[in-house]
């Protein structure tokens, strides 16, 4: 079950918690009226002197104010009471000093017969520290929520994963928001209903008293939670099924609308996955863009194969991004899955994509189209958690395998999208075992990608190579300690700065001094030589190419 405490139902906190902050308890608050509503949840703090303030407001505000736009006469007084109340504020506090030495009987009268918590601080307190106080406990209360509904999101998918379908799914819903939780179609028919635990009122005994309700007629009942499970692609509108949740047993907060509405797209994977038009869909696409890459379509021609397709980016410039997982995955499975997953999470982007899969190559091959060139890095970064949240989804990602690799290429126009998905698609194979980043620029990668190149070309070769290079700095790790490899990667990436180098390993100046003469003896070359700098850092690289 639900308990409010100190947290507002909104995400935000208490009159009373706010009270309670350092900011305000060192003004000596006293509480002058509406002491039986210290439980309203503040939703924002603003601080002002206005006599009109109440019409910048927007309600649910803690109004900080020394009193100098109440007015002089009781009758304005009133007045501007009774507007703030009406505006729906959670509190006003008024700090005595110049303006006032003890509130007027007019104001305090009025904001008892109108129900408002009034305030009045016999200190005088910073009241920008009174805000950031408030703001931040209002941030971190909405962090709660959704870190709440995060949970129940992982439960469901976790339920989804381990063979689980809708009964589970929803039954995580009823015993989150404590209420039965019911799944029916788009015209109000029952597919499945789950309570909250044995205590709880029968769901199906709850449902028979909706029998004759429509929603889109007589809207939901009071107190009722409706969310919509998507029947079609993205953006397309069309529902396949509506979650309803019923405050039965106990309120309904908004963070119980934050879960179901995530585990609705969970549950809109359930409903369509058996469906095997979509991987063929999906691998069409992916056939697509593989044709373009390879040159087997023109730049010319492409714009009309995209569109039938879906695919409309107009003259948009296009980012091609490739997404390659891990080896050994078989070549069916959750492919659909996490075609569908993955459009779902992308549809929030709000630019035109065109995704397809490759199960052969483990690859999902995305084109994107830009409202400019500008946005480039900001829409990688939701690509990349919206490709990765599709992995976790469609149950993709094997315990102790690499994480996906996510390529972004350069924008560009047909033609640059077609060089951007063939070097972005090898470039994923190339990164795969570098540190896990969100996303990798396909340009920061060219040399991965020549020694990848010269892996498969020349494994020996290669190999050779690593060990003239650090060979005998390998030798030394594998029998002595402290190992000297990290050293020498972490002076190389801060480009032979000694300062940096011994901040980051935790280091004082004089060991860091003593190990890179270790590492020179060792290596019998110069550290500070240009030359002998560019081929330590090729073989640190490349040294994840070789046994």
């Amino acid at each position: 079950m639900e308990s409010q405490g100190t947290q507002g139902t909104q995400g935000g906190i208490t009159v009373q918690r706010a009270l309670e902050l350092p900011g305000l308890r060192g003004g000596l608050p006293e509480v002058v009226a509406g002491a039986e509503r210290l439980q309203r949840t503040v939703r924002w703090v603003h601080a002002g002197e206005v006599p009109n303030i109440a019409s910048l407001l927007k309600g649910g505000e803690l109004l900080l104010t020394t009193g100098l736009g109440l007015g002089a006469r009781p009758a304005e007084q009133r007045v501007f009471v009774r507007k703030l109340a009406e505006r729906g504020i959670a509190a006003l506090v008024v700090e005595l000093g110049p303006r006032f030495t003890r509130l007027p009987a007019a104001i305090v009268e009025t904001a008892r017969s109108a129900g408002l918590p009034l305030v009045q601080l016999h200190r005088e307190v910073p009241f920008v520290t009174v805000t950031e106080e408030v703001h931040t406990e209002i941030v971190n209360g909405h962090y709660a929520l959704l870190q709440r509904a995060d949970e129940v999101h992982r439960r469901c998918t976790e339920a989804l994963l381990g063979g689980g379908g809708v009964p589970q799914v929803l039954g995580v819903l009823a015993d989150f928001s404590g209420n039965p939780v019911f799944l029916e179609t788009a015209d109000g028919q029952l597919l499945y209903a789950a309570g909250a635990g044995t205590e709880c009122a029968d769901p199906l005994q709850v449902w028979e008293g909706l029998r004759g309700r429509s929603v889109d007629r007589d809207g939901p009942p009071a107190g009722a939670l409706l969310v919509d499970v998507p029947g079609g692609g993205p953006g397309s509108g069309s529902v396949r099924a509506r979650l309803v949740l019923l405050a039965v047993e106990s309120a309904l907060l908004p963070v119980h609308r934050i879960a179901a509405e995530r585990a609705a797209g969970s549950l809109a994977v359930v409903l369509m996955q058996a469906r095997q038009e979509e991987e063929l869909a999906a691998r069409g696409r992916g056939d697509f863009l593989t044709d373009l890459a390879e040159g087997r379509i023109k730049p010319d021609d492409a714009p009309a194969q995209a569109r039938v397709l879906g695919f409309k980016p107009g003259e948009s410039p296009l980012l091609p991004v490739v997404m390659r997982l891990a080896d050994g995955l078989p070549p069916g499975g959750g492919w659909a899955v996490l075609a569908r997953a993955v459009a779902e999470e992308l549809a929030a982007v709000g630019v035109p994509v065109l995704l397809g899969v490759r199960p052969v190559e483990g690859r999902v091959p995305l084109l994107l189209g830009l409202r400019s060139e500008s946005e480039r890095t900001a829409v990688a970064d939701r690509v990349a958690t919206a490709l990765r949240a599709g992995v976790e989804r469609a149950g993709m990602q094997r315990a102790g395998a690499l994480p996906p690799v996510v390529v972004v290429g350069v924008a560009g126009g047909w033609a640059a999208a077609s060089a951007g998905l063939r070097h972005a698609a090898e470039t994923a194979t190339a990164a795969q075992g570098l540190s896990d980043r969100p996303w990798y620029d396909a340009r920061r990668l060219d040399i991965d990608l020549l020694l990848w190149r010269l892996h498969n070309y020349d494994d020996s070769a290669l190999a050779a190579f690593v060990d003239r290079a650090i060979g005998p700095l390998r030798a030394h790790d594998q029998r002595s300690k402290p190992p000297l490899l990290p050293t020498l990667q972490t002076y190389l990436a801060h480009a032979g700065r000694k300062a940096e180098t011994a901040r980051e390993l935790h280091l004082n100046r004089q060991t860091l001094y003593n190990r890179l003469a270790r590492i020179s003896e060792l290596l019998g070359t110069d550290l500070d030589d240009p030359q002998t700098v560019l081929a330590l850092s090729l073989a640190l690289r490349a040294r994840r190419h070789v046994a």
